[in-house]
């Protein structure tokens, strides 16, 4: 495999093992090791040994490792880590300890770092299919083009990633003037909140900036029509990802077929991208929120009775 791979590890030793195992497989020439430390001297031993397994390495691979004493928090490590990583590469596959991919998610990406390498407009390729509840879902290529970048396995080129501000300097300006256009006004509404708390560094996290820089610049991202990556690491040791019971946790992987059919034409499938707001963001319950909020506030009961039909529709 031609495309550089970044791998993002932290301190469990058992996934970061599964996802290795994986990128072994396809032997990539070079691999970035992004490692925050540890949090207290307790974890050190578990960080060593969740280290430990890069020196796994037995194939012609040049390993070049990002590794920090101490702990510097999911924001700062991870966003100072890939700044790093795309100085060095111009093009890469990023896998976190959790994401656990299917062998044709490589030569997924591989194949679509090289098409649209050129092309300013695709800024992200993802690895992530949410649509299989999705009865209108329709697709007859091998992926479809979205405005949504799921990060749980993903690609992108450093001519995109260049665009990142994990600051969002440009945030308060641009929230101010409305300078982002949504279609759906409680999609806007969604991520205006989400990044005042971006902004506010509320959320310990790196991927609401790339969002918003995704979206910001009107990038396109690219996504699978079969889930080519599973996130793992749903569990109470998780940073984010708590809930073993969410609908998205342990996801079945699928190889993709090759060759490659590619979509006829680059339009964004706004049809999947209401699904993924109302399913994965919760977009049609703020809706809700929106249009009966004053009802409820004015007339409860006639509110009750929409409530119920609602849910009677359902």
């Amino acid at each position: 495999m031609k495309t550089p791979v970044i791998l993002i590890i932290f301190n469990r030793s058992d996934l970061t093992q599964r996802v290795f195992d994986m990128i072994k497989l396809v032997k990539p020439k070079k691999l970035l090791v992004i490692a925050d430390g540890p949090r207290n001297e307790s974890e050190k031993a578990i960080c060593d040994r969740t280290r430990s397994i890069i020196d796994q390495v037995d194939w012609d691979c040049e390993v070049i490792k990002n590794y920090s004493e101490f702990n510097e928090g999911c924001i700062k490590k991870i966003s100072t880590g890939l700044n790093w990583a795309f100085n060095i590469v111009d093009r890469a596959i990023v896998l976190e300890a959790d994401c656990l991919p299917d062998i044709s998610f490589f030569k997924f990406c591989d194949a679509l770092l090289e098409k649209y390498k050129d092309d300013e407009r695709v800024m992200h390729i993802g690895g992530n299919f949410f649509q299989k509840n999705n009865k209108k879902f329709k697709c007859s290529s091998s992926y479809y083009f979205s405005s949504i970048p799921h990060i749980w396995g993903w690609a992108t080129w450093s001519r995109a990633w260049k665009l990142y501000d994990v600051n969002m300097t440009k945030w308060p300006e641009i929230r101010d003037r409305k300078g982002i256009k949504m279609k759906d006004p409680a999609v806007y509404e969604y991520w205006e909140t989400v990044w005042n708390q971006y902004y506010d560094k509320k959320i310990d996290s790196w991927d609401g900036q790339w969002t918003f820089s995704c979206i910001l610049n009107e990038g396109i991202s690219i996504t699978p029509c079969t889930n080519l990556v599973s996130n793992i690491g749903f569990g109470p040791d998780a940073i984010h990802t708590k809930d073993v019971n969410s609908i998205f946790s342990n996801m079945e992987v699928r190889s993709i077929d090759f060759p490659l059919i590619h979509p006829a034409d680059m339009t964004i499938n706004s049809q999947a991208d209401k699904f993924t707001w109302s399913q994965n963001f919760g977009i049609d319950r703020l809706r809700r929120q929106r249009l009966l909020g004053p009802i409820r506030r004015k007339l409860p009961f006639v509110y009750s009775l929409i409530r119920n039909l609602i849910k009677k529709n359902r």
